[in-house]
Parts: structure tokens; C-alpha cells; sequence
């Protein structure tokens, strides 16, 4: 291994170890309560190392962000290739459901947190773009398909993500103590079976 490259792995993992760090503390102890120092101690250095590597706290939440939807659309791959397009819908709706909740943390910064969407211009949104974009794909086969009728596509995906992704914030936000908690995932289940059954048979 050349000097370069063993430079940018250096890089590589310090910035692997600076969000590590940093999902942490946000997650443990909220966005506004931990600084760039606090992160600095974590991993035993200077808060100088940190600035060399990102300019402000904001832009650090950024990459775990992008971190996040990148891991997510990774795991709708697979998913991407079965040639059925309504069971690819029904695929990417079981990994959504599957990746909040075996990754809540980035699932929160992805999707609960203000910070960084406050910041964040629409065009530097390329991670969440692309994520949007795959289900709009799938929504538009469907609708090639005979599926679905009709509508605009980016609507029906709206629709389609919106519901998907408010049950599963509410069990993860603990938001289902209605329910006795030993029947809360199946009713998620349930809750989601009959969602698909309703697209199948009414858009």
C-alpha cells in the first residue's frame, strides 16, 4: 500500500471513529447538549482534529445522515431486481419497516430529528432524493403495470411512504401502549398486510 493510500484509509477511519462518536452523544444526550468538544473527549483528541475534518456540528449530523440513507437503499437492492412490481413495493415497505427497527438511532437522525433538514438545501439532499426517487420508480411500474390506477406519482408515493413510515415511528417512539406490548409487533404486522391489501385493491 502506497503513502497516499494509507493516508486516506487514516482518514477514512477517523472519520468512521468522529460519527460513531457523535451518533452517540447526539442520541444519548439530544442534538443542541453536545459540541464538538464533547465529541473531541469521546475519542481522546484535540476539537482542532474534528474541525479538520468537518466544519461544524451540523455538517457532522449531515454525514450521518447521508450515512443512514445510504445503508437504507443499500438493503432495497436485492428488493430492486424481482420482476413483480407490486411485491417490490411490498419489499421495500417490509425493509423500511426492518431497518427502523434494527437501526433506530439512524432512523431518528434520518427522519425525527429537525436538525440537519433545517439547514439543508434541497439540492445538497441527493441521499434522500434517491431513496424518494426508488419508490416513485416501483409507484410508476405499478401503475404501467395495471396495478394501480392512474395518479400522479409523486403523490401516490407520498401517500404510500407517509403511512408506512407513521406506524413505524409511533412503535418506535413507544406510542402503541394501547396495546399490550407482547401483541405490538404483530399488529404492526397486521397493521401492514392490510395496508397492501388496501393498495392492491382501491388505488
Amino acid at each position: 500500500m502506497g503513502i497516499t493510500e494509507r493516508k486516506e484509509r487514516e482518514r477514512e477511519e477517523m472519520r468512521k471513529l468522529i460519527l460513531d462518536a457523535a451518533q452517540k452523544l447526539f442520541l444519548a444526550n439530544g442534538y443542541e447538549k453536545v459540541s464538538l468538544r464533547n465529541i473531541a473527549d469521546e475519542i481522546e483528541y484535540s476539537p482542532a482534529t474534528i474541525y479538520l475534518y468537518y466544519k461544524d456540528k451540523n455538517e457532522l449530523l449531515f454525514a450521518l445522515h447521508q450515512r443512514g440513507f445510504i445503508k437504507m437503499v443499500a438493503e432495497f437492492q436485492p428488493i430492486l431486481t424481482m420482476t413483480d412490481p407490486f411485491e417490490k413495493l411490498v419489499g421495500m415497505g417490509r425493509a423500511y419497516i426492518r431497518f427502523a427497527v434494527e437501526n433506530p438511532e439512524l432512523f431518528d437522525l434520518m427522519f425525527i430529528m429537525t436538525a440537519p433538514m433545517d439547514k439543508l438545501d434541497k439540492e445538497d439532499w441527493v441521499e434522500g432524493d434517491q431513496a424518494f426517487g426508488l419508490l416513485m420508480q416501483v409507484v410508476e411500474e405499478c401503475m404501467d403495470a395495471g396495478i394501480f390506477q392512474r395518479h400522479d406519482v409523486q403523490a401516490t408515493s407520498m401517500m404510500i411512504w407517509s403511512s408506512i413510515h407513521g406506524y413505524t415511528a409511533l412503535f418506535l417512539r413507544k406510542r402503541l401502549g394501547m396495546f399490550p406490548e407482547c401483541d405490538r409487533q404483530l399488529i404492526m404486522d397486521e397493521a401492514f398486510n392490510l395496508f397492501c391489501e388496501t393498495l392492491r385493491h382501491g388505488l
